[in-house]
């Protein structure tokens, strides 16, 4: 079996971080979100919101830190590796605030490929926003339509996760991997 680098992507507040949390209590090897890490260092610097003051920089130091997560999964000794988000949700999230960007994040996207996608759909009962997720269910719904139009140009196949108990949404996904 060769090595599987998969990602777990959707909307804001679709429950991405907790199937992730949870498929780390069950063994798997995961890497979570960043974005939130280069908010919150951004903020240390005094810049409140990054994402919606310097999106393109923005994008850049999360460009760096996935393929950072890309290359740690490459080499991670497990079978399967999860990854909360991928490279094109980079690409997705600047299509949706109408941001234009350099070839090279296009180049990434074609350079790091993963094994599957799972997509989770937005659910408004589990959604809440925060002080790193500012957008409104309605903006969440158009992000999840921005990420599968850029997944799918990149040539993903993306799986559906329905919604449900975290214990139900985690069967279905290793349903999909054996």
């Amino acid at each position: 079996m060769k090595k599987e680098i998969i990602v777990i992507t959707g909307g804001p507040g679709t429950g991405k971080t907790t199937i992730i949390d949870a498929l780390i209590e069950q063994g798997y090897a995961c890497f979570p979100e960043i974005s939130r890490q280069v908010t919150l260092e951004a903020k240390k610097q005094g810049i409140g919101q990054l994402f919606l003051e310097k999106p393109l920089l923005f994008s850049e130091l999360l460009l760096e830190g996935r393929r950072k997560q890309y290359q740690q999964a490459s080499a991670d000794k497990s079978k399967i590796v999860f990854l909360d988000r991928g490279i094109p949700d980079i690409l997705a999230y600047m299509h949706y605030i109408g941001d234009s960007y350099p070839a090279f994040f296009d180049h990434a996207c074609q350079e790091y490929n993963y094994s599957k996608i799972f997509v989770l759909p937005p659910w408004e009962d589990i959604y809440e926003s925060d002080e790193a997720r500012y957008e409104n269910f309605e903006q969440a719904k158009l992000i999840f339509d921005h990420l599968l139009e850029t997944y799918q140009k990149y040539g993903y196949e993306l799986i559906e996760v329905p919604r449900g108990p975290v214990e139900n949404r985690i069967e279905y996904i290793l349903s999909q991997l054996s």
